[in-house]
Order: C-alpha cells, then sequence, then structure tokens
C-alpha cells in the first residue's frame, strides 16, 4: 500500500532560501518608473542601507504558490491587488545572499500610474519610485536586483514592439492619445501616429467607454481594456518613425 504524504519522511538536506521578488513597473510623470525598497540600515539583514526589489520570503502558511506570493508582496507593497503579472525568471546561486544558497523566483508588474499609499513594511527603511533610465548600474542594488532590473527592462521593451501591455499602465478610460504616449515612454522613441491608432483598432482589445475629456478639454473617445487576464499580440513590430 502507498504511504500517505503525512507519513512520508523529510528529506535530509540543506534547503535553499526561497524568495520571490516582484519587479513593478509604472508610468510616473511621464517616465517609465519601478518600485524600489531601501533594506534597513543596520541589524542582522544584509546589504544594509541598499535600496532592492520589493519581495521576501514564501510564506508556506498563507501561499498556495509562488504567484500568490508575489500577489501578497503586490499587496502589502502598493494596496493594488490585481494588476498585470507576468513570471521573469528564476536566480540562484550560493554567492547571491550571505545568508546561505537562496533562489528567488521573479514576477513583473504593469500598474496604472494612480495615487499610491506606498507602505515600507517590517524590514524596509524607505520606499519609492525610481526613474528606470536614470538608475544606470549606480547606485547598485541589494543582491543581484540590478542584473534581475535590467532583465525585467529589456523584458518588458521587447514585448512592448509587439504586444498591448503598456495599456496595462493606464487608469480607464483611457484615450488613444493617451496609450501612444505610454508606447512611446516605454520604447524610449515615437511611434507613427496614424498607423498606431489603425493598429489598436484593429485589434479589437478595447471597448468605447464614452467621451471624456481629452487635450484642452476637448473631448474624446475613451476605451477600456476587453480582457485584463493577456496582452494582445500584433502581427508585426513597429517601427520607428522616418
Amino acid at each position: 500500500m502507498a504511504s500517505s504524504a503525512a507519513s512520508l519522511q523529510p528529506v535530509d538536506f540543506e534547503r535553499p532560501y526561497t524568495t520571490v521578488d516582484v519587479v513593478i513597473f509604472s508610468v510616473v510623470d511621464g517616465a517609465l518608473k519601478v518600485l524600489l525598497v531601501q533594506r534597513p540600515a543596520s541589524g542582522s539583514e544584509p546589504f544594509p542601507g541598499l535600496w532592492a526589489l520589493p519581495g521576501g520570503f514564501v510564506d508556506v502558511a498563507q501561499d498556495s504558490d509562488l504567484q500568490a506570493c508575489a500577489h501578497r508582496k503586490l499587496r502589502e507593497k502598493t494596496n493594488v491587488a490585481s494588476p498585470y503579472l507576468e513570471q521573469l525568471g528564476s536566480w540562484g546561486g550560493r554567492s547571491r545572499d550571505p545568508r546561505g544558497w537562496s533562489a528567488t523566483h521573479v514576477y513583473f508588474a504593469l500598474i496604472a500610474a494612480q495615487p499610491l499609499t506606498l507602505a515600507k513594511g517590517a524590514n524596509a527603511a524607505d520606499v519609492a519610485w525610481f526613474e528606470v533610465d536614470a538608475l544606470g548600474g549606480e547606485p547598485a542594488l541589494a543582491f543581484d536586483h540590478s542584473e534581475i532590473l535590467r532583465a525585467a527592462v529589456e523584458r518588458l521593451r521587447g514585448k512592448v514592439e509587439y504586444t498591448s501591455l503598456p495599456a496595462f499602465l493606464l487608469p480607464e478610460p483611457f484615450t488613444l492619445p493617451q496609450l501612444q504616449q505610454v508606447y512611446e515612454t516605454v520604447l524610449g522613441r515615437p511611434v507613427d501616429k496614424s498607423g498606431f491608432r489603425t493598429r489598436m483598432l484593429a485589434a479589437q482589445f478595447l471597448h468605447e467607454a464614452g467621451h471624456v475629456a481629452g487635450p484642452s478639454n476637448r473631448p474624446a473617445m475613451g476605451y477600456r481594456l476587453a480582457d485584463r487576464s493577456a496582452p494582445v499580440v500584433f502581427p508585426r513590430t513597429f517601427s520607428p518613425r522616418g
């Protein structure tokens, strides 16, 4: 007779630390920004005073899976319950955490620019938005978070070339000019206005939401996402204007 799970013997080897980190992107004040937390300057925590991606250890008592842990960390840091969330990858090794062998499973999240109550959490000295293109390599982030952030930015900008991902960075309803502006902010370059409008409407991922205030208070058509579970994929990538 097969043994029940309760009767299985524990595995006799040292276990790695297991964490989930979240790269939280938003467009704030016309720039692509990432949310970072500052580690405490004193105590037993590694990398004192350095900035890091928000995250933490998996809580086996309340996290049913890795994505549940990522959602919990998002709620704790931003009070946003259901943003766009996508798994980025996993990083692990003996040298990434001075406390011992560790593995982190990383997600990136897209949240709309809105008034957010950023929470420092019990083990954070501060929390703030940082402009992605101004970070560069300095100051270095804690652990291997500089490497993880570079990978997340590369993934986001690569997927923006052929998907509707930037729409998840906007509060609804939004106008097509607002959507184009977010595309250009994330890509770091302009896109053709007429071609952009044609592509957005032909993809049929937007629902009209009535007129909203546009530039100079002129009415413009507002839109909402038809499906917030996943972005749509365009048949070709964007090309630089001219």
